[in-house]
């Protein structure tokens, strides 16, 4: 999937949440009105195995969502979408699947059931070519792509480590992208990664990214993806209506 005229694919952060309850069908909704190409969103396993869609691993007066079964969740917390809700609303955008298993979460799982529930949905649904797999824990996108190879899949970094460090990282794990954040690609040393990750053949997919002329700078760059707060006023900054 490739963006329009060679710019940047615009996929919005959460959705819209700037319109819209980041992480709920309302908000992926949202991001396709406004144009976006596809959305981010986080994934966490219940306790029964279904795969949610929220940011942290609990919620405030509810506890951590991989502690309670899908049933609970939902008489719960109605808003919080199941995975394969949110690719029927998605169908025909990619959708970027973060997989939140580090070792630091409330919820981590070694073992990483996450990882290998979301394959086989993606394997079930026949998703491979509109979905992304991403994690900034290099175990869990190793299993995803060591049961699946077809499923592409990126490393998420901050800022350690750097991007050119992290781009050999991912080329020798066989992963297909680097995900680094705004931070890390400053206009002093951002040519020398986008170089580099076009030798390796490594697309780069950045968050998130709000400011009209950071977008912009990106796209020059010829960075394969700008995942941002705001894809009506991203799409506006690249002229594309």
């Amino acid at each position: 999937m490739t963006g329009a005229d060679s710019a940047p694919l615009l996929l919005g952060h959460r959705g819209a949440p700037r319109d819209a309850v980041e992480n709920t069908l309302n908000a992926f909704e949202e991001a396709r009105a406004q144009g976006a190409d596809g959305v981010e969103l986080d994934v966490h396993r219940s306790a029964d195995g279904t795969l949610v869609v929220h940011h942290d691993a609990g919620v405030d007066g509810f506890g951590i969502l991989a502690e309670h079964d899908f049933a609970q969740i939902r008489a719960a917390l109605p808003a919080i979408p199941r995975l394969d809700e949110v690719f029927d609303v998605c169908a025909g955008m990619l959708v970027n699947v973060e997989v939140k298993n580090s070792p630091p979460d409330a919820d981590f799982d070694p073992e990483d059931r996450g990882a290998a529930a979301v394959v086989e949905l993606v394997r079930a649904r026949g998703l491979h070519d509109s979905v992304l797999v991403s994690s900034f824990h290099l175990p869990t996108i190793d299993r995803v792509h060591a049961l699946d190879p077809e499923i592409p899949t990126g490393y998420l970094v901050v800022v350690d480590p750097l991007p050119l460090v992290a781009l050999e990282i991912a080329h020798d794990r066989g992963h297909r992208a680097l995900h680094p954040h705004l931070a890390a690609l400053g206009a002093a040393f951002a040519p020398g990664v986008a170089a580099r990750a076009a030798e390796l053949g490594l697309d780069l997919n950045v968050w998130t990214v709000n400011e009209p002329a950071e977008i912009v700078r990106l796209a020059e760059l010829g960075v394969h993806a700008v995942i941002t707060d705001t894809p009506r006023l991203a799409r506006q900054a690249l002229q594309r209506g």
